[in-house]
């Protein structure tokens, strides 16, 4: 009996190592980015924004700032309504900074919906070179329909 206690002391103390990351991440990544979605045809494709916020504690954004670059029919360059989500962890060992991503941009009967993932590194409270990758849909009206296209998204300031 009394090798299964220590036996489980070791296992509980060794779980616990290696764990090198934290939450400190979340306000580290406000300011301004830039996406670029690639894919998708017709009205429903050639998306770019620029968009600016701050993360929340809880890993809701308050989007202060957007605007389409580009034009169309599915969207207006400004207006609409925004809403996203960035839960970002630190490596403390390296500054690497991981995370995910979603924003969403509604627009009359038009919804554009991006999930990804984050990586950059931390410097303090900075982040710097942060990424985002993965895939975007806009779902609507007739012609703004595309799913399984992929953006990118840089940190600019």
């Amino acid at each position: 009996m009394k090798e299964v206690a220590i036996l489980l002391a070791v296992a509980l103390m060794l779980n616990g190592c290696g764990s090198s990351r934290t939450q400190t991440a979340q306000n580290a990544a406000s300011g301004i980015w830039s996406a670029n979605l690639q894919g998708g045809t017709g009205d429903a494709s050639g998306f770019s924004f620029t968009t600016q916020f701050t993360v929340n504690g809880d890993g809701s954004l308050n989007i202060t700032y957007f605007q389409f670059l580009t034009a169309g029919t599915c969207f207006p360059v400004s207006g609409g309504n925004q809403t996203g989500s960035m839960v970002l962890s630190t490596n403390t060992s390296t500054n690497a900074v991981s995370g995910t991503f979603t924003y969403s941009e509604q627009s009359g009967n038009n919804t554009l919906t991006l999930n990804g993932t984050v990586t950059g590194t931390a410097s303090g409270t900075t982040l710097s070179g942060g990424s985002i990758t993965g895939t975007w849909s806009v779902n609507g009206d007739t012609g703004c329909i595309a799913t399984g296209e992929s953006f990118t998204m840089k940190q600019i300031s």
